[in-house]
């Protein structure tokens, strides 16, 4: 990975092509689109916003022509421009002058929320819109005998009523991880070990915290997968990445081996859903809690200062 992001770094022309050819390739393997954003964040975070538009440009250019020759359109590299690489330029910009990862995150956050609520404001009920995308695949399944037809519909139009708000959650992780992969290879480069250093010291602020405990507190009021469930989506993702943060620290801190970060990991594989919850509530009890310096080395025991009340 060094050695691809001190190829990023030789010139403009270096970076667009590795953005423009992993954004291609991700089209038949879809993590490759990660280092196509890694590759424009890397530029932006180095060189500024006038080199991140210039190499954003001519990886457009490129990937138009070839997307053109090969597919007869240039339409995906505009959608790739307009949805990966203008909003992790901006996102790394910001991180570039704001020093703040918790302010980039909660930044991005921001944006899928904002695109889901354009969504509900323009379609009313996009559950209708993702009804129709997702006909082909029931179906397909009916037509397969696995499902049934009257099973199916219940099915797909309950998985309807979650796109929105997992499309919005699925591109904010998109493009957080792009700009993880940007930051880490920033690292690499020009100062080894900072991004590990940066990302255990990720903590979002209480106003993050008490909007998604809002959030929570309206959720029994609404049925299944309304607005309020769907906008739960976005700031979860947020809260998995402060979770992780916390139990990357708490390992640095107690100097344990790197094989219980391995079993957290394989445990969110095979347990993905409990154990995602469970991180994230680390996560939203961490804003408050302040878990990192409870377990830090000469840490006072929670309780009363030594002027409080004996107990």
């Amino acid at each position: 990975m060094k050695a691809l992001a001190a190829f990023v770094m030789r010139g403009p022309s270096q970076a667009a092509l590795v953005a423009a050819v992993a954004a291609l390739l991700s089209i038949l393997v879809p993590p490759l689109g990660l280092l196509s954003a890694g590759s424009i964040g890397l530029v932006a975070l180095r060189g500024g916003p006038v080199y991140g538009l210039i190499v954003s440009a001519v990886a457009t250019l490129g990937m138009g022509a070839i997307a053109w020759l090969a597919l007869g359109s240039p339409l995906p590299a505009l959608g790739v421009l307009l949805m990966l690489w203008v909003p992790i330029l901006a996102l790394a910009l910001l991180l570039r002058y704001s020093r703040s990862l918790a302010l980039t995150l909660q930044t991005a956050g921001a944006l899928g929320i904002l695109l889901m609520l354009s969504a509900y404001a323009l379609m009313g009920d996009p559950s209708e819109t993702w009804l129709k995308i997702l006909e082909p695949f029931r179906d397909a399944l009916v037509k397969d005998g696995v499902l049934d037809d009257p099973a199916s519909a219940a099915v797909f139009a309950e998985l309807a009523g979650w796109m929105t708000g997992a499309f919005a959650a699925a591109l904010v992780a998109q493009l957080l991880f792009g700009l993880f992969i940007a930051r880490w290879w920033q690292a690499l480069l020009y100062n080894p070990g900072g991004f590990g250093e940066e990302f255990r010291e990720l903590r979002l602020g209480r106003a993050f915290g008490v909007l998604v405990l809002l959030l929570l507190a309206l959720l029994p009021f609404s049925d299944g997968a309304s607005l309020t469930a769907n906008l739960l989506l976005v700031p979860g993702v947020l809260l998995l990445f402060q979770g992780l943060a916390v139990a990357h620290q708490v390992r640095a801190l107690k100097q344990a081996r790197q094989a219980w970060l391995v079993g957290l990991y394989v445990a969110v594989i095979f347990f993905m859903p409990q154990t995602l919850l469970l991180i994230a509530c680390i996560g939203l009890v961490d804003i408050w809690a302040d878990i990192r310096s409870r377990v830090a080395p000469g840490a006072s025991p929670p309780g009363p200062g030594p002027s409080g009340p004996a107990v």
